[in-house]
Parts: C-alpha cells; sequence; structure tokens
C-alpha cells in the first residue's frame, strides 16, 4: 500500500485537473467573485448531504449562517451539481453559487470540490463574502462551523478571488460584537460601491 503522504499528494493535484470548475454568471460585467478548489476526505454523496443540509436548515431556520446571518437556498441539481443563491443578511446583496463535485474512490474515498460563487450586482471589494458563501457550506467544528449530517475533513486546494475580492477565512465566522469593531477597521467606501453599501456590506454580507 502506498504511503498516505502519496495518496494525499496524488489527490490533491488531481483536483485540480479533474471536473470543470463552472461558475453561475452573473447580470453585471463587473462584479465580485471567488473560485474555490477544496478536496473532502469523504464521498461526494456525503458532501453534497451535507451542503444541503445546511442549505435546507437554514431555509427552515434550524442552521444559522455564520457569515452575517445569511439566506441561501438551493435552485437547481443534479447528480454531481448544485446551483445555490445566498440573499445578505440585510437582504440588499445576492450572490449565486456553482458546485461540482469528482469522486475519487477507493479504500480511502475522497471528493474533489469545485466552487464558484459571483455577486449579481456591480461590485469590486467584497470583504471576502464570496469565499464566505462557499467555506460556509462545508467548514468543519474545527473551523467553528455548524455540521448538520456529516463533520467532514476538507481542505482548500486553491482559491481564486477576483481583483480586490477577499479571502479571508477568519471573515466567515462573524460574532455580533465583531461587526462594530470590523466596521472601524475596513476602509469607509471600497471601489465600486457607496458609502452605505459599504458599512451595509461590512455589517451584514
Amino acid at each position: 500500500m502506498a504511503p498516505r503522504f502519496t495518496w494525499l499528494a496524488f489527490v490533491t493535484t488531481s483536483v485540480t485537473t479533474s471536473g470543470a470548475m463552472k461558475c453561475p454568471g452573473s447580470p453585471s460585467w463587473v462584479h465580485a467573485s471567488a473560485q474555490v478548489e477544496a478536496m473532502a476526505d469523504g464521498t461526494c454523496q456525503d458532501v453534497i448531504e451535507e451542503i444541503k443540509a445546511r442549505v435546507a436548515g437554514n431555509e427552515e431556520g434550524s442552521w444559522h449562517d455564520p457569515h452575517n446571518g445569511g439566506q441561501y437556498s438551493l435552485l437547481q441539481e443534479d447528480a454531481l451539481e448544485l446551483d445555490i443563491k445566498r440573499v445578505t443578511g440585510n437582504k440588499r446583496f445576492t450572490d449565486k453559487l456553482t458546485f461540482t463535485f469528482s469522486n475519487f474512490p477507493g479504500t480511502k474515498p475522497a471528493c474533489g470540490i469545485h466552487a464558484c460563487s459571483e455577486s449579481q450586482i456591480f461590485s469590486l471589494k467584497d470583504f471576502s463574502t464570496n469565499y464566505c458563501n462557499v467555506r460556509n457550506l462545508y467548514c468543519v467544528k474545527e473551523d467553528g462551523c455548524v455540521p448538520v449530517k456529516h463533520n467532514l475533513s476538507v481542505s482548500d486546494v486553491k482559491v481564486t478571488p477576483s481583483r480586490f475580492a477577499g479571502t479571508d477565512k477568519d471573515a466567515c465566522i462573524v460574532k455580533n460584537a465583531e461587526v462594530e469593531a470590523s466596521m472601524l477597521q475596513q476602509s469607509p467606501a471600497p471601489l465600486g460601491a457607496t458609502i452605505d453599501d459599504t458599512l451595509a456590506c461590512i455589517s451584514s454580507c
């Protein structure tokens, strides 16, 4: 049997070449986005079940989006694809996400995840919102998240944000006490947004 580190290296490398990144598109020619390639230590069925369970729980009120209380909804699903929408907590901003999955069967199965989140309005700086849209649907207890069905080990292999978009995983879990502090730390007006939209996004995106 090959050493575990060799197997993991092979699978991690393969995730970037297996399957295909699909993005939901946006009506705005200029918009913030993030593309994420990740590897889950489990089957794609388990990963899909967990993502769908969080989305359903969010709609029912039994699971809370830790990034300022956004609202997820499932738009469409296929065997190895999920199309999802997220509306920010203040209901002012909408993002769409597309997940595609690649199974790596074997004695220790793994699942390659390709996910893309795109803002649906003109935007540049997103305070890591598009990255968090994706990450918060598979992050684990050790990250401070709340799994619903499966606490799978998931590692981000590659994160590709649009220019000015963020990739700060610490921004994905926001406590109420942190909102006011973050408003003081952020620049008053990101490129492509008004001051009102900036403050609204910091506290509710």
